[in-house]
């Protein structure tokens, strides 16, 4: 059995300023090689530790049978998007195997809209699709509609959105996240210094580091059942923003391995 399975799936049918997200998937996998594979923060090389399986690209049509099947045989998925929209399809793939489920989402945006430009199912309404499923914890919001700020009121979801310039304790985050979780990682949480390469990017976002002590700690003490990472926009000239999304990837699987 695999510990990992890598899913591209280059989905891009929504987006609203840059384009670019189905390129993503390539440009993550192109740059993944070439990550040193020893990790001096674990001590240990993650490719001899766990088996890692890269499937071919799936159309978001495929990814859900696909997923049941990861699911069922104890695998964790990795998919790499692709806009943002691919991931209520997972979710709710998810949620058919594992009780429980929170969604983590580490973004710039709420994605709180219950439709944008006439589509119930944009990038931009990926949380209000999600929170029809489970419960979710967003980090690194910056950037969110009046619609969205009022609705999140409303509901009491503003309690679980953590907010970039006034960021909590990563317990209060865990705090807050069921027994069994999936991480959304929209690469525009990071501020822009450190991944320009995406299509609607916010001032003021996270840095490397604080990414990761979310990350290795959620990883730590939670059951996380899979991951995503998506809203790479590559360009050209710019192979940074490839590799250090390339290395987020190896280093969250990392985090994942260090478990029994």
């Amino acid at each position: 059995m695999n510990k990992f399975v890598i899913i591209p799936c280059p989905h891009e049918a929504t987006t609203s300023y840059g384009r670019g997200t189905k390129h993503g998937p390539a440009a993550i996998l192109k740059a993944l090689p070439h990550v040193e594979e020893f990790d001096e923060e674990l001590g240990f090389e993650t490719t001899a530790k766990a088996d890692i399986k890269i499937l071919k690209p799936l159309p978001l049509s495929s990814l859900v049978p696909r997923l049941l099947t990861i699911f069922k045989e104890g695998s964790i998925p990795v998919i790499l998007g692709g806009e943002h929209s691919i991931t209520p399809v997972i979710v709710k793939a998810a949620a058919e195997q594992y009780k429980n489920l929170s969604v983590l989402q580490l973004d710039a945006h709420a994605d709180l809209r219950d439709s944008f430009q006439g589509k119930k199912n944009s990038h931009a309404c990926v949380m209000r699709r999600v929170l029809e499923i489970c419960p979710a914890v967003q980090a690194g919001i910056r950037s969110i509609s009046k619609e969205e700020w009022e609705w999140a009121k409303q509901t009491g979801q503003i309690k679980k959105i953590h907010f970039a310039e006034k960021l909590e304790l990563v317990e209060k985050i865990e705090d807050q996240l069921g027994k069994n979780v999936y991480i959304t990682i929209d690469v525009d949480v990071f501020d822009p210094s450190v991944i320009p390469a995406t299509g609607t990017p916010e001032p003021g976002g996270m840095f490397w580091y604080e990414v990761l002590d979310i990350l290795s700690r959620v990883c730590r003490d939670k059951n996380v059942i899979g991951f995503d990472v998506v809203e790479l926009a590559p360009r050209k000239g710019d192979i940074a923003s490839d590799f250090t999304i390339a290395k987020l990837v190896y280093k969250t699987m990392g985090y994942l391995t260090i478990k029994p």
